[in-house]
């Protein structure tokens, strides 16, 4: 355990790149083996778009890193946080305990408010309203998004007093789970069902991905998935029965082209369906749900 502390103690941003890089790489190669989902899409021209939101999270977290820092060396320096507060304990349990803390605060809690609070939302549904949810969707993050979940990357942080080579396990750690969960792959079900007790899955999140409240609004978890069982935020649906995309924006000139991405947290606010469909209509929604995917094939 002393040498992974050491490790992400001294990571090399290098490293930190080819973490990133490399997750996307190798799900991208495990889809094409297994898919999920047989799409007729360009999946070139849809990575385009996505490794673009990647590029700009990038930067944005490298350009506000300092805060981070800044941040994680006063809460050790004074104390300040969970784990600083904890009789000494072994590394291990430390290490866990300032994990789950770190995935609470900057990962599950900044999503469940990114669906509640509007200003947010407006910059959230940029990454629902990819409709071949694959491994490049992980970081499709608007650049305004990208800064508010640093915030809260960083209070996490402070809450759990944690120092940052945990910080920097934990991105490395939410980075490959994030490109992980969002892979379009299959699993053996009873495999994927046991896991998803600890992990989020695929499986799991995809459910997120439905075009439909309430499942939009459901499985926010990105490492760890008891927060959203704890907090009754787990929801299930037959993976034949998703649509992806978010049921505000489904024509391909709003979802695929990048200028426009860009431009909709300041368009005109579309209010999303306060209703499923399913429960007013179920035969309304099993034609409404073959229509958007041949409209998905057909575009």
């Amino acid at each position: 355990m002393e040498q992974i502390v050491d490790y992400f103690s001294h990571i090399p941003s290098s490293h930190r790149a080819a973490i990133l890089v490399g997750g996307i790489a190798f799900f991208w190669l495990v889809e094409s083996a297994v898919p999920m989902f047989r799409w007729r899409y360009n999946k070139w021209s849809h990575a385009g778009v996505n490794i673009f939101f990647t590029a700009t999270t990038v930067i944005v977290n490298f350009v506000m890193a300092f805060m981070l820092l800044k941040a994680t060396d006063w809460a050790v320096a004074h104390h300040v946080g969970i784990l600083q507060w904890l009789p000494d304990m072994p590394l291990w349990a430390f290490a866990i305990i300032g994990l789950l803390l770190l995935d609470l605060i900057g990962a599950w809690l900044v999503h469940w408010a990114e669906h509640q609070v509007k200003w947010m939302w407006i910059f959230h549904l940029v990454h629902h309203t990819d409709t071949n949810v694959d491994t490049t969707s992980a970081n499709r993050h608007h650049p305004g998004e990208s800064v508010f979940r640093f915030a809260f990357t960083t209070l996490g942080a402070v809450v759990a007093g944690a120092p940052m080579w945990l910080v920097f396990m934990y991105q490395s750690m939410s980075a490959a789970l994030s490109q992980f969960n969002h892979a379009n792959i299959q699993f053996p079900k009873t495999v994927e069902q046991l896991l998803s007790w600890v992990l989020v899955t695929p499986r799991m999140h995809r459910i997120h991905h439905h075009y439909q409240r309430p499942y939009t609004d459901s499985n926010y978890g990105n490492i760890f998935s008891i927060w959203d069982r704890i907090f009754g935020t787990y929801r299930e649906l037959p993976q034949e029965d998703i649509v992806f995309g978010i049921d505000t924006h489904m024509e391909a000139a709003e979802h695929s082209n990048l200028e426009n991405l860009l431009k909709i947290p300041f368009q005109k606010y579309r209010q999303p369906p306060g209703r499923s469909l399913r429960k007013i209509n179920p035969d309304l929604h099993t034609d409404l749900r073959d229509l958007l995917r041949q409209y998905t094939v057909l575009n």
